[in-house]
């Protein structure tokens, strides 16, 4: 592989891993509180629809993001009101928003399928001025991607060196003994929920808003389920979750290169890849994962708050 080929490659994945990178840091968010999100694909969906379509009406690309947070934020309190509230299984109930975030979503982009965007300003990386035109254009990247090393940083300082955070690892690992020392499990939850789904929502607007620059229905292809699996190959931890969706986009970027490679195998077995290198990764991490699961992900706590 050439230089210039290998550095694509790596653009590519920085590109592809951003809206995943968000994505799973807000699912870390949620599940350290003890709630899981199998809806988290349909929160993604509404997410880059509601982006989208605000970005179309308004021209502003950053409005467009900030309404993707909101309705993110909004798809995530749908869950809590079921499973904190009604105490419904968690899972069941995420199926019923992932199934939700697929009609919602297709409702809300229907008018804007195919219509034209300027999506988030590209930026030079610092130091890349001096380098050949063409290598330079492989490092031009926008806000978002910018910002997402840091905000995993501060995810990380947030739930292990914050008394919030403290207070979030708790009620996932035992609610009762969180109630027991004064903290609402409730509270603390949709506090988390919220969080989680505003970190969704700048996954999503990515994706639509900065990455594709356009909508089409469904168009995350299961990107909330790798999250969801990244989170186990994380290890329920901000900074691992870094290297899981490098992992995964530059796997995406290289069967695309195979791809244009011209490599005489079938494209359906090369867009598989990505896919199967997480089923290895998850296997190979093996029992592992249980221990670093909080204690009660996906119980319902049925104390008094």
């Amino acid at each position: 592989m050439s230089e210039l080929a290998l550095l694509g490659v790596l653009s590519s994945a920085v590109f592809a891993g951003t809206a995943l990178l968000y994505a799973t840091l807000g699912e870390i968010v949620g599940e350290r509180a003890g709630i899981i999100n199998l809806g988290l694909e349909g929160v993604l969906l509404v997410s880059a629809s509601t982006g989208f379509a605000v970005t179309s009406l308004t021209g502003n690309p950053y409005l467009g993001v900030l309404a993707a947070v909101f309705a993110g934020g909004l798809m995530n309190m749908i869950l809590g009101y079921m499973v904190l509230n009604r105490k419904a299984n968690q899972l069941a109930s995420g199926l019923a928003l992932m199934f939700f975030g697929f009609g919602l979503s297709a409702l809300i982009g229907k008018e804007f399928v195919g219509a034209k965007i300027v999506g988030l300003p590209r930026l030079a990386l610092p130091g890349s001025s001096g380098l050949p035109k063409l290598y330079a254009s492989l490092l031009h990247f926008d806000l978002l991607i910018y910002l997402a090393v840091p905000v995993a940083v501060a995810i990380w300082w947030l739930l292990f060196r914050t008394r919030w955070g403290l207070g979030v690892r708790a009620v996932g690992e035992s609610p009762e003994t969180a109630y027991a020392s004064g903290r609402n499990p409730r509270l603390v939850r949709y506090q988390a929920l919220w969080l989680g789904g505003a970190l969704a929502g700048v996954g999503g607007s990515h994706l639509s808003i900065a990455y594709a620059m356009n909508w089409t229905e469904y168009m995350t292809a299961g990107l909330g389920f790798i999250a969801i699996a990244l989170v186990i190959f994380a290890k329920w931890h901000p900074l691992y979750a870094v290297a899981g969706a490098l992992l995964f986009s530059g796997a995406v970027a290289f069967q695309l290169l195979l791809q244009s490679s011209g490599i005489q195998v079938s494209p359906f077995l090369l867009s598989t890849i990505p896919y199967v290198l997480t089923l290895v990764v998850l296997m190979a991490w093996g029992g592992r994962r249980k221990a670093a699961a909080p204690a009660s992900l996906g119980q319902i706590y049925e104390g008094t708050e």
